[in-house]
């Protein structure tokens, strides 16, 4: 009784330190302008950047999801049989093409789609991360993915990440596409024909430039399209989207109201039971790689096949919890579909697999108790910046083909 005590006034008592978001590191080597800025958001939106126009960057990565994918799909694991134990939840990609189907539509009503293997994390943070993808494969420093040169000598993740999935067969690509295929395509493309619904700055972007020739040629003082020059523009866009106004934000600029005394209360305890230990503010991650037993080592090496060291396996990427409060899924395997489930594991980790030292003391925060609910208050709207959740500036954008496709399909 007495060690229950001393807890609950530990973690009441811990300071609520609070900081505020600092700058944006830019690389020096792709300054940020609004006209690279604003066609990065025209390639993001646009299905006309995949091969069958049917994916876009933003399909994956929705800002009122917390910048996650609501469309997650079951796959398979590393088992390939689908309902078994290994299952995971994915990211929706391109169609898989059938004998005797119609339409590549027909494909993606039908849900017949590639799967990731790891559900999308989340982009809304995305400007401040060192390496991004769950494994960090996406470094910091960039090369240009047709020469293999070094454009981006640090700070460049966003860059390497972009040019990823654009050629990925199980995301944007149909197998062997080049980038001798996207530049050809984007050449004669009418930018978001597909989209509708554009926000303002857009419209007028396109009023004034209607072809990607243009929009590059504004950007980059030629109308030339590259992949380097399409990963500039997109890593430009992507790091306009810092969420920066949540009630947390607010409350550390001195309104002191702008925290419910249940959310304070919620902040004392997430120090207190260590969350912020890996999940450090203002950013809400420590941009570390952590093996937290979710699964085991078998099913994903993670971290190690990035680095080949047999002591980073089953690691992944610590994620902010910047809008946590608003993600459909949860963690890399996409497996809790509610918040409060997800602090099971941090409860109850699975033993073995060299599982993080943080954790060889569980983390004593039970998803049903009542002492939970100033900590859920807090995740869930303490962090959430309300531009996100309504789709204000800069978290703007164009509904998307495949939005229109899906809801008429449900509506007949």
């Amino acid at each position: 009784m007495f060690r229950a005590h001393l807890l609950v006034w530990t973690i009441l008592a811990a300071p609520a330190v609070a900081q505020s978001l600092p700058k944006v590191p830019i690389p020096k080597e792709n300054p940020l302008t609004a006209e690279k800025a604003i066609l990065g958001k025209a390639l993001f939106w646009d299905e006309q950047l995949s091969s069958d126009n049917t994916m876009a960057c933003g399909t994956c990565h929705r800002p009122e999801h917390g910048g996650t994918d609501p469309r997650a799909h079951r796959n398979a694991g590393p088992d390939g049989e689908a309902l078994t134990e290994d299952d995971g939840f994915g990211s929706p990609g391109t169609p898989i093409p059938r004998a005797g189907r119609g339409s590549i539509l027909d494909e993606v009503l039908s849900g017949n789609r590639h799967v990731t293997a790891r559900l999308a994390p989340s982009n809304l943070m995305a400007a401040y991360a060192p390496e991004l993808f769950w494994d960090g494969r996406a470094p910091g420093a960039f090369r240009d993915p047709v020469s293999g040169a070094v454009r981006i000598a640090k700070g460049g993740a966003l860059e390497s990440q972009s040019v990823v999935p654009i050629l990925n067969s199980a995301e944007m690509a149909h197998p062997g596409r080049t980038w001798d295929d996207v530049v050809k395509k984007l050449r004669g493309a009418k930018p978001l024909a597909l989209a509708s619904d554009l926000p303002a700055d857009l419209r007028r972007a396109l009023e004034a430039r209607p072809s990607y020739p243009e929009l590059f040629a504004a950007a980059f003082g030629a109308n030339e399209i590259t992949p380097e020059r399409i990963a500039f523009a997109i890593a430009s866009y992507q790091r306009t989207l810092i969420p920066d106004q949540t009630p947390y934000d607010r409350f550390v600029a001195g309104e002191r109201d702008a925290l419910t005394e249940n959310q304070r209360r919620g902040f004392r305890y997430f120090r207190g039971l260590r969350c912020a230990e890996c999940h450090s503010p203002p950013w809400f991650t420590d941009h570390s790689y952590r093996n937290i037993g979710v699964r085991p080592l078998s099913e994903d090496p993670g971290r190690a096949a990035v680095t080949g060291k047999s002591e980073d396996r089953g690691k992944f990427k610590v994620p902010s919890l910047r809008n946590v409060g608003i993600r459909p899924r949860f963690m890399h395997t996409g497996e809790f579909s509610a918040l409060n489930s997800s602090l099971r594991v941090y409860r109850f980790p699975r033993r073995g697999n060299q599982i993080d030292p943080l954790l060889n003391h569980p983390i004593h925060a039970n998803p049903q108790g009542n002492d939970q609910t100033p900590l859920m208050d807090f995740l869930r709207h303490a962090l959430t910046d309300p531009r996100v959740v309504k789709g204000l500036p800069p978290f703007d954008r164009p509904k998307l083909q495949s939005e229109r496709q899906q809801a008429l399909a449900k509506s007949k």
